[in-house]
């Protein structure tokens, strides 16, 4: 239900101080002129609507009827279907195309005349539609700069995973509203790759790659149309540009495109000139798999790069090349790293799967893949801390929509900032 507040501060002291409600951090949706700030009440929620503009909607209504309710939302799966079937029904919209909306979601308005003059907004949550172009999913390449670093963020396509285990113990009530799951409770995700071009050209991790049959692709929902080889091609790299591999981890989907099979079907590495470095403890881990952890680790794709004799093992947090280190996190594996961006005074940060989109931001959102869940809890309350500090770019390797952006708080709620290519 959205309400159009004229005096922020009292409706804060009703619905937060007298009610005892919870008030998540704010939204400012720059193409209504309008701020909102959300109160979540059991599987529903309260969205208070602050004009942030004169000629902004809610302003107009403001004046023309004072506070007071002024929309109701109701969530659909298939925004453009539930629209094609009401104009079938000879229902009157405002909006007959969906427009971008609060959290990342698609709206649109039924008229009120149609509606008994309730005016009733249509909201499909954040999610990338498999028959939406790859421009609209968010496999662009796009483009950043640190100090004298150019980063370029790549994707190597889609898969799905259970939305249950990538939220651990955060209830699906929750989680769904920011990242709706499938009919077989998955949730998209991406895998996107980051390049660093500084004193020699680096790629963190590398996607999924191709190696897999058709049973694994159908199991995780894999969505390869569009992939590593054309994010290279448009930003202008070979494989042979590439010089440092850094591995955060050796999971299928972050070393699966450390490998490839040739016409021979041999397996080789897939960055030719490159020298592929990676944890010792992690390498130890990876070629020595459990019960628990061997479903992530397949040894094809790392095992080849120690017989091309192209693997470099690191022991500590170190220097990788000028302006790049790696950081030791753990949690997620017990070796886990992320990488940590410098020059000119300003710092990025690779954080892999210690953050894999931006809903993991809280806290408590860690992963049941984690295997050491406090670890990902300690780290990442330490690595949150300093970003919001130091102003970091942070890097979200999964997210199917944010490649980068700020972490910032407010009133002791986190949030995500879109960085600006």
């Amino acid at each position: 239900m959205g309400i159009a507040v004229g005096d922020l501060p009292a409706a804060l002291a009703f619905y937060r101080d007298a009610l005892g409600l919870e008030i998540e951090a704010s939204e400012e949706i720059a193409s209504q002129r309008v701020r909102a700030h959300f109160v979540p009440v059991g599987q529903s929620s309260l969205e208070l609507l602050e004009a942030t503009a004169p000629d902004s909607p809610i302003a107009r209504y403001l004046d023309k009827r004072g506070p007071g309710l002024h929309h109701i939302t109701l969530r659909v799966d298939d925004i453009r279907a539930t629209l094609a079937h009401l104009t079938l029904r000879g229902i009157r919209l405002i909006d007959a195309e969906p427009r971008a909306g609060a959290e990342g979601a698609l709206v649109a308005f039924v008229h009120p005349s149609s509606a008994h003059g309730v005016l009733v907004e249509i909201k499909q949550a954040r999610v990338v539609d498999p028959t939406s172009s790859v421009e609209s999913r968010q496999s662009a390449v796009t483009r950043y700069t640190v100090g004298n670093l150019e980063l370029i963020s790549l994707c190597d396509g889609f898969f799905h995973l259970d939305g249950g285990s990538m939220f651990g113990t955060v209830p699906k009530t929750l989680w769904e509203k920011r990242t709706p799951a499938d009919a077989r409770n998955r949730i998209t995700l991406a895998m996107r790759p980051l390049i660093v071009r500084g004193a020699r050209t680096m790629i963190i991790d590398a996607g999924l790659g191709d190696k897999e049959n058709e049973k694994f692709n159908e199991i995780y929902g894999v969505e390869r149309a569009r992939n590593l080889d054309h994010a290279l091609a448009e930003a202008g790299l070979a494989p042979d540009d590439i010089e440092i591999v850094l591995a955060t981890h050796l999971h299928f989907d972050h070393a699966g495109g450390f490998t490839m099979r040739d016409a021979s079907g041999r397996l080789r590495p897939r960055f030719p000139r490159a020298q592929y470095i990676v944890r010792r403890g992690e390498w130890e881990d990876a070629t020595h798999p459990h019960e628990r952890n061997r479903a992530s680790y397949f040894l094809d794709n790392y095992v080849p790069l120690a017989d091309a004799g192209v693997l470099q093992l690191v022991d500590d947090d170190q220097t990788i090349m000028p302006g790049v280190s790696v950081r030791r996190t753990g949690g997620h594996t017990m070796h886990h790293q992320m990488a940590v961006i410098e020059s000119g005074g300003r710092t990025a940060a690779f954080v892999a799967d210690l953050m894999p989109t931006t809903a993991h931001v809280g806290q408590a959102w860690i992963m049941g893949y984690d295997l050491y869940p406090m670890d990902t809890l300690a780290a990442k309350k330490a690595f949150v801390k300093d970003a919001i500090e130091r102003e970091m770019l942070v890097f979200f390797e999964h997210d199917p929509a944010v490649a980068a952006g700020y972490v910032k708080e407010q009133d002791g709620k986190r949030r995500v900032v879109p960085a600006l290519t």
